[in-house]
């Protein structure tokens, strides 16, 4: 694991066991994997994904489990540790990684924006890593330093059609709370024409979030875009509101 080399070797005891709590976790993973259940995960993405085919409740419970075993729970040590589960390329291990970097987020600053962007450009590749990195820690981390809100726009720009999700749904959880109005119209018109799905439904998904606590503030929005909107977007924006609503915004300029 030539991420923790950062531990020098005065403390290859504490290096040993981080590695040992991959390997053990690894072993674990697998001995909890049903291939009924990975059949049935991979029917919910279009792209191929690698899982061992583990229920969610329990990827939880482990992931927790064997947190508690960390004998360096620093944000280094716990992203040094992230990083290798990224690496896997198996969807459980990145819902792990997810948690894991949860964890440490009171000691967040704005340098591990670059962190978190790497993970999503170099590891993400399906809907459901996005949403859990994004929505929690990428969302916290906004939050904490809402100057970060500049790199969301960035991404928003991007080729990678993830990162253009994650400028989106890493906005959900502020946006529940009413936060960031202004920001999250700024990358819905970055994000308007894009013909990528899981783009549409991202951004469709953040303005539905933002109409909870600004419903006539979407509405006017939705209704100024409507004509050149993807249908996929402006149905995800519209879920929430009232049914007249829905079917003014729905109807044909």
């Amino acid at each position: 694991m030539n991420n923790l080399g950062y531990f020098g070797a005065s403390k290859g005891t504490i290096l040993f066991k981080m590695n040992t709590v991959i390997e053990n976790l690894r072993k674990e993973l697998i001995s909890k994997s049903d291939e009924n259940i990975r059949i049935s995960g991979e029917r919910f993405f279009k792209e191929d994904v690698r899982v061992y085919g583990i229920r969610s409740a329990e990827v939880g419970r482990i992931g927790r489990e064997y947190y508690n075993t960390i004998p360096d729970r620093s944000k280094q040590g716990i992203f040094s540790l992230c990083q290798e589960l990224w690496q896997s390329g198996m969807m459980e291990e990145s819902f792990i990684a997810c948690n894991w970097s949860y964890n440490v987020r009171k000691s967040y600053d704005t340098s591990d924006s670059a962190i978190f962007e790497r993970w999503i450009d170099d590891y993400v590749n399906n809907w459901a890593s996005c949403d859990t990195l994004c929505n929690h820690t990428v969302g916290t981390l906004v939050e904490m330093y809402p100057v970060l809100l500049e790199d969301l726009k960035r991404w928003a720009t991007s080729e990678n059609r993830w990162l253009k999700r994650a400028s989106a749904v890493s906005l959900i959880i502020p946006a529940k709370k009413g936060m960031f109005l202004q920001e999250i119209f700024e990358i819905a018109d970055i994000l308007h024409c894009d013909s990528d799905d899981m783009v549409q439904k991202g951004y469709g998904w953040m303005l539905k979030v933002a109409s909870q606590s600004h419903r006539d503030e979407i509405f006017s929005y939705v209704m100024s875009k409507r004509s050149t909107m993807p249908r996929t977007a402006l149905r995800y924006a519209i879920e929430k509101m009232p049914p007249d609503m829905r079917k003014k915004a729905m109807e044909r300029p």
